[in-house]
This record gives structure tokens, C-alpha cells and sequence, in this order.
């Protein structure tokens, strides 16, 4: 039992630091890059893609293991994962619509980007490679969710800032934003020396 909880452990820092989904892996830039102008919006989107990204794991965890394997269908992997991630995300959309009107504003056409991110897709196919389990690839789609989250508040964090900032002419805009994540990336590879 003890090794089981270490290795979900491990999985939980690989996947939210080491290899975060955003910084490290590339995955997932639209959303990162437009969602990330206000801190409040970012930690919207990234609790909309912690919530897809779980839930899509394990339910995308259950069908592979329980109806794609034993009828030997693997192959149709990709349709059915698609399939679940958009279902989810049109849960989200729904709920936030409902219940939480500024943020499904200020969310706006990012939100239903959330079915295309390739983010939410990578996780479950890694899931599938890696032939995590449904609670180990539950654990690595909420750590990635999260590393998600984490990167993509930092950099709102440090946009908001850099609005103040006299930032040269050819800078200013996107350059800066890119600048900015790839100096962030470079920060996370800090990171590789923990495992």
C-alpha cells in the first residue's frame, strides 16, 4: 500500500512540476496565452480544466478499460476520448452559464476551446501509454490539471504587473507574453531535479 501512495505521489509532482503540461510539454498555449490577462480569470479557466481534465481521465480510464480492451476496438482510442472531453466540457459550460454568469462571460470562446485543447486530449492518451490505471491516470489528469492552473495564474499574475511597466515599443503585446512564458519554462526546469 505504501508503494502504491509513493507512486501516486510521484505522479502527482512529475505531472503538476516536472513535466508540466504547459511549460514543458507545449500543450495547451491557447488557453494559456488568451485566458491569462486577469489572475480571476485565469484561475477560472484553470478550475474548468481541473474539473474536464479529472473527470475526462477517469471516465476516458473506464471505457478503455472496460469496453475499448476487451473488444479490442483500442484503435477508436482518440474518437471516444474526444468524444467524453466534449461532453464534459459542454457539462461545464452549462453549469458555469447557470451558476456563474461573469465567469462564463469572461471566459467567453476559451471555454468551449476546452474540448479542442490538446492539453485535455494528451492527458488521456498518456494515461493510455503510460497504462496508468483508472486511479493513477485520475491522479495524473488532476496533477496535470493542476500544473495547468498553477502556470497559467503565475503568468496572469505577472501580466497584471507588467501593465505598469514602460515596456519598449517592439515588445509590447504578445512578445512580452511569449518572453515572459519562456523564461517561466526555462524556471520550471528547475524543477527536473526533484525526481
Amino acid at each position: 500500500m505504501f508503494a502504491e501512495v509513493k507512486d501516486l505521489l510521484l505522479i502527482l509532482i512529475s505531472s503538476a512540476l516536472v513535466s508540466n503540461v504547459v511549460l514543458s510539454q507545449f500543450l495547451g498555449l491557447c488557453p494559456f496565452l488568451g485566458v491569462s490577462r486577469k489572475v480571476e480569470t485565469a484561475a477560472g479557466m484553470g478550475t474548468a480544466v481541473i474539473f474536464v481534465i479529472t473527470l475526462s481521465s477517469a471516465v476516458a480510464g473506464v471505457i478503455y478499460r472496460f469496453v475499448l480492451l476487451p473488444l479490442d476496438i483500442t484503435y477508436l482510442q482518440t474518437i471516444v476520448f474526444i468524444l467524453v472531453i466534449a461532453a464534459l466540457v459542454q457539462f461545464v459550460e452549462m453549469v458555469l452559464k447557470k451558476y456563474m454568469v461573469s465567469l462564463y462571460e469572461a471566459l467567453g470562446v476559451y471555454l468551449p476551446l476546452i474540448t479542442t485543447n490538446c492539453a485535455v486530449l494528451g492527458v488521456a492518451l498518456t494515461n493510455v501509454q503510460e497504462d496508468y490505471g483508472i486511479l493513477a491516470g485520475t491522479v495524473n489528469g488532476f496533477a496535470t490539471a493542476l500544473g495547468f492552473t498553477i502556470s497559467i495564474i503565475i503568468l496572469a499574475g505577472i501580466r497584471e504587473k507588467m501593465a505598469y511597466n514602460d515596456i519598449p515599443k517592439p515588445f509590447r503585446g504578445m512578445p512580452i507574453v511569449m518572453v515572459t512564458a519562456g523564461l517561466m519554462a526555462i524556471a520550471f526546469c528547475g524543477f527536473s531535479g526533484l525526481l
